[in-house]
């Protein structure tokens, strides 16, 4: 199985035990879904490292462990207060409803590769080869999703879409093969300063 597919994996385990933690602090005879909870800590340790791990896969596990450090939190104050017994009316609420990710910090994160994207372009910078824009379309979509996405991370401003990012990298490409005879251009997406950069060098 490959990396990719793991981490598909992973998400689809971590879909699934929101919905069987959802159905244990609703029904006081379920037990806790700790077989699919072991499942999930097993694939984030696995990866934790970031070792084997391009730029935008590691993108994607850290929002995958900062998604699961979320929950963690929210289900282990829920079980506090189903064990301990409801002290206030805020709590009962809180146990039957839960409460929006977004009303919790970001900070408790089990697993993780670095605390950012940006942290993990400056340490693998993400590239492609491209040689015809044309018929290597889904490389070029990838080197823009990856771009933007980095820009988000680090607060800068997105400017354009992807028709015109095809357009540049088409017209960059045709540019550098012929000024240099080359067969192939690299494009890598990379953090300096604290910001952003897209590379172009030619390649034999």
């Amino acid at each position: 199985m490959t990396i990719d597919e793991e981490l598909s994996l992973l998400d689809s385990h971590m879909r699934r035990l929101k919905i069987e933690y959802e159905i244990y602090f609703n029904n006081p005879t379920k037990k806790p879904p700790t077989d699919i909870e072991w499942k999930v800590l097993t694939l984030l340790r696995k990866f934790s490292d970031g070792g084997r791990m391009n730029f935008s896969q590691r993108y994607r596990y850290n929002e995958l462990a900062q998604r699961y450090a979320i929950y963690s939190d929210l289900w282990r104050k829920k079980a506090r207060i189903r064990e301990e017994g409801y002290r206030r009316p805020q709590d009962a609420l809180l146990s039957i409803q839960g409460v929006r990710p977004e009303e919790h910090e970001q900070t408790h994160k089990v697993y993780g590769v670095g605390n950012n994207t940006a942290t993990a372009a400056e340490e693998r910078p993400f590239s492609i080869r491209c040689s015809d824009p044309h018929a290597e379309r889904d490389q070029v979509e990838r080197l823009y999703n990856v771009l933007t996405e980095s820009k988000k991370r680090t607060g800068e401003a997105v400017t354009g879409n992807f028709d015109s990012f095809n357009t540049f990298v088409q017209k960059k490409t045709e540019q550098l093969r012929k000024q240099h005879g080359c067969h192939s251009v690299e494009y890598t997406v990379e953090l300096q300063d604290g910001k952003v950069k897209l590379k172009a060098k030619a390649k034999v």
